[in-house]
């Protein structure tokens, strides 16, 4: 169908690139769904889920989708300060008292949403635990990750212990007590219409299911007690790592997105309000580096990035550098990634809202480059 918003020559260049990465065997395949002015312009299903080529990507194929996991908590965690359950300047400590010692018990959640709480960047808080259990996590993370240096001072990257914490404060503040799997069910996936995400594989989900490739990326398992390997976390039913531990597909990232497009309501429904996406959106982070892109820009040959980072989103920024979110895009576009694998933003300058979903995991420094690769070629085609 003619799209006059979009140049359709480039997006089959778009396409055209994405098969030769594939066929060279750079990844597996992979899923893209584009939307502008709110009306979808590609959606795509590219090559397969396994080397061997045995189960090609549909469209509504199912993705563990890792990090992007965190930008569910951070809605969630806008929208209770919205409803006056904690403030951006509330103390962790006041809402998860055993969070005590200096400097750690002064970071607020505004310092947990922009990553600057003083804490190091930990994949896990020690070797080889199980952390499906929310609560084990919560234990695990007050126990053994502790300040290194005054919060707002730094930028670390937290892999996990950041959203173990926003994900406590949810649900200590639920005044119906609820877990956060049902939090995150009733306030945000079922409202929007999300019926394909989910912390663990639904049944209904399973036949779909990308089982992510790791390819010696990502430096822990992830095991469960419920799933057999060293990555069960990511084939069972249900787990609480909420912020690794979703899975999703193309549609349903593609409507949290126009809902955070459309300043924080979709198709009636309101999430957040156009105030605190307007926030969220702008960088707080001024000229910090973030420490864990510091090592993969000087370990790849690059000048090191800017941390840009809003409330709980990667923020494009001004300035050129390396980035996932492109260099064509506008400093105001902002996002979020998973490792390896994929990654979704909004160019509020040309209403376009992105997702990308891949298998086969990439290095950091290749996903990188693979998505601003990406990100420049779909917002230029945008006419």
């Amino acid at each position: 169908m003619a799209n006059p918003t979009m140049d359709a020559a480039r997006l089959d260049e778009l396409e055209r690139v994405i098969r030769a990465d594939i066929d060279g065997g750079r990844y597996y395949g992979a899923a893209l769904k584009v939307s502008r002015h709110g009306r979808t312009v590609l959606d795509i299903a590219v090559g397969h889920a396994d080397p061997e080529r045995s189960h090609p990507i549909a469209t509504d194929s199912v993705f563990s989708v890792f990090s992007i996991t965190k930008a569910f908590v951070n809605v969630l965690v806008l929208r209770a300060v919205e409803l006056g359950r904690f403030a951006l300047t509330t103390r962790m400590s006041e809402i998860v008292p055993e969070f005590t010692g200096q400097p750690r018990e002064r970071a607020t959640i505004f310092h947990f949403l922009t990553h600057t709480t003083g804490m190091p960047g930990v994949w896990e808080p020690v070797p080889g635990l199980l952390l499906e259990e929310l609560q084990e996590a919560v234990e695990a993370v007050v126990g053994h990750v502790h300040g290194s240096v005054e919060p707002g001072s730094r930028c670390d990257y937290a892999p996990m212990a950041n959203h173990v914490l926003l994900a406590e404060a949810l649900r200590r503040t639920d005044p119906q007590g609820r877990s956060i799997g049902r939090i995150l069910r009733e306030d945000l996936w079922d409202p929007l219409g999300m019926t394909d995400t989910n912390l663990g594989i639904l049944p209904h989900m399973r036949d779909r299911h990308v089982v992510p490739q790791m390819r010696g990326v990502l430096p822990i398992t992830s095991k469960s007690r419920t799933s057999p390997g060293d990555y069960g976390l990511y084939t069972a039913e249900r787990n609480e790592a909420v912020w690794a531990g979703s899975a999703s597909t193309t549609g349903d990232l593609q409507r949290f997105m126009e809902m955070l497009r459309c300043g924080g309501a979709l198709d009636g429904v309101r999430i957040l309000s156009p105030q605190t996406v307007a926030a969220a959106r702008r960088v707080w982070t001024a000229d910090l580096p973030n420490e864990l892109y510091r090592t993969v820009a000087l370990r790849n040959g690059d000048a090191v990035p800017p941390a840009n980072l809003g409330l709980g989103f990667n923020v494009r920024g001004d300035g050129m550098f390396v980035t996932q979110l492109g260099t064509l895009t506008s400093p105001e576009t902002f996002g979020n990634y998973g490792a390896g694998t994929g990654l979704v933003w909004v160019d509020p300058a040309t209403d376009v809202s992105f997702v990308g979903l891949s298998a086969g995991l990439l290095t950091q420094a290749d996903n990188i480059a693979r998505y601003q690769r990406i990100s420049d070629m779909v917002v230029a085609a945008a006419i």
